[in-house]
């Protein structure tokens, strides 16, 4: 398996926080398990940091996903490719930033594992970006903005769909990973990087992985 990391660009426009970052672990989000060794989530995040404004909600209960800074924000193709699978239809849930609305969440990881990944990943695009691959996919986007089909070529920053909180999140965020094959069951993740400004530095373009809950901006920001 390949060792040097695929360059993308950032999925969308704006102010991001990186979660789950390869910079700090791999594997990423604890498990190699349906190609996911390398990916990472970036949620939207408003001039405080804050990818929603805290009150008792956030503390005590669910949270409606339109009030979150990423809610419907436009999801960009990360890299030029076609389309090789689409899902689209899963609900956006509540949001839970509260840990004792994550209990009802955590007792309903089981259910949505058993029905396969759509459920994990909620509604998605996976670009192929050769005719065996690699292939790279964007996860957990909004209900019904899906503005693609299969066997279409999209070029790099052409909108895909719209940020959501479908399949397993927790919060309204975008989760990019590559992989091998589009056969979940055995794909094997590759690594990633992108091109990107950390937020607030002098606007120098970097390559590479943002570091844990490091901000950052798409290179065509202002700097």
């Amino acid at each position: 398996m390949t060792t040097t990391p695929i360059v993308l660009e950032l999925p969308f426009r704006g102010r991001w926080l990186a979660r789950n970052s390869p910079a700090r672990r791999v594997p990423s989000h604890g498990t190699h398990a349906l190609g996911t060794t390398y990916a990472i989530d970036f949620i939207a995040v408003d001039e405080r940091g804050r990818s929603a404004p805290a009150g008792w909600r956030s503390l005590l209960a669910v949270e409606r996903p339109e009030a979150f800074v990423g809610f419907g924000q436009p999801i960009l193709a990360p890299v030029a490719g076609t389309v090789v699978a689409v899902h689209d239809g899963e609900e956006d849930h509540e949001a839970r930033r509260s840990q004792l609305a994550l209990v009802g969440y955590m007792l309903g990881q089981a259910g949505r594992v058993r029905r396969g990944p759509a459920a994990i990943a909620g509604n998605h695009v996976v670009l192929a970006l050769g005719p065996e691959g690699p292939y790279v996919a964007l996860v957990h986007l909004r209900r019904g903005s899906v503005r693609v089909a299969v066997g279409d070529v999209v070029s790099a920053g052409e909108q895909l769909g719209e940020c959501g909180n479908s399949g397993n999140s927790t919060q309204p965020h975008v989760h990019v990973q590559a992989a091998d094959s589009i056969d979940w069951s055995r794909a094997r993740g590759l690594p990633i990087a992108f091109r990107f400004r950390r937020h607030g530095d002098d606007g120098q373009v970097v390559v590479g992985l943002p570091a844990e809950s490091e901000v950052v901006e798409d290179v065509a920001a202002p700097a």
